[in-house]
């Protein structure tokens, strides 16, 4: 069994898919289904008009998933995890490290993105 955490560091080595979307300055690299979901959704937003992904955050060793630049040029940041990882101990604390982080910087618009909850679920 593999460790799961959700917030991934920096050099992560896992499954990639890369696509270029609009919107994206760079080739967006997603690693899971809820991550591939989002990307797709923020892409069409019509209030959010540029996304940076995999934004590392600075003096730690993760990244943020979706960091988005919204028409009146305020920010959003927005974190992808399973549902099922939510109630974890280590999940929860890189997501408050998250929200801490982009609060000290003015983002008030932090959000959390979970996958569909599925009656197979471990």
């Amino acid at each position: 069994m593999r460790k799961e955490i959700r917030m991934r560091k920096k050099n992560f080595k896992g499954r990639c898919e890369k696509r270029n979307l609009p919107k994206f300055d760079d080739v967006c690299r997603t690693f899971d289904d809820v991550m591939f979901a989002c990307a797709d959704f923020l892409s069409q937003k019509e209030d959010i008009t540029k996304i940076r992904c995999n934004v590392p955050l600075d003096g730690t060793d993760f990244t943020t998933d979706f960091v988005c630049t919204k028409a009146d040029d305020d920010f959003c940041v927005f974190e992808c995890v399973d549902r099922k990882h939510l109630t974890k101990p280590m999940t929860a604390k890189l997501l408050d490290e998250s929200r801490e982080f982009w609060t000290k910087r003015g983002v008030t618009d932090w959000n959390i993105v979970t996958g569909k909850e599925t009656a197979n679920e471990d």
